[in-house]
């Protein structure tokens, strides 16, 4: 493993069980490639009535390209906020994930980037079953947090 779970979680706002990868098994400038098993764990935050569904993939994908985004340096610093704007060509080819065997194995690839915005096409697979893919445009907190655009200006 290239990147640890302890090192995953340094880098994503996610902490404990919410910190859904394992590792990064390998990683570029432009493509990272992560893997996990959380999505068998019967305690994983994501399930609902004891399932997790595919489309929860969906935030395995976010957790990786937030990953790349720290260890690629594009973010720079300590990570900055992303916020998922958009999905794209999402093909969810299975009801659920936590039914099968082996490691999740989670791609992202930068396709745009721009200071604010990052484009990712992502997919996601177990062994030789596709499980879901797509495209997400994330934005990028550029001021350094949430701003509460109701307050009045300063007089």
């Amino acid at each position: 493993m290239r990147v640890s779970r302890a090192q995953i979680a340094g880098l994503i706002p996610h902490s404990g069980a919410m910190c859904l990868l394992d590792g990064v098994v390998q990683w570029d400038a432009n493509s990272i490639l992560c893997m996990s098993r959380s999505h068998r764990a019967v305690d994983n935050p994501l399930r609902t009535g004891g399932r997790l569904l595919a489309v929860c993939g969906i935030e395995y994908a976010a957790q990786a390209m937030a990953v790349h985004g720290g260890l690629a340096g594009k973010v720079g610093g300590r990570p900055r906020a992303g916020y998922l704007a958009s999905l794209r060509d999402v093909e969810c080819r299975r009801d659920r994930i936590d039914d099968l065997e082996g490691e999740l194995v989670v791609e992202a690839e930068q396709v745009a980037a721009d200071g604010a915005h990052v484009i990712y096409r992502f997919r996601l697979r177990v062994g030789e079953v596709d499980v879901l893919s797509g495209q997400a445009l994330v934005v990028l907190d550029i001021a350094g947090g949430p701003r509460n655009v109701s307050q009045e200006p300063a007089k």
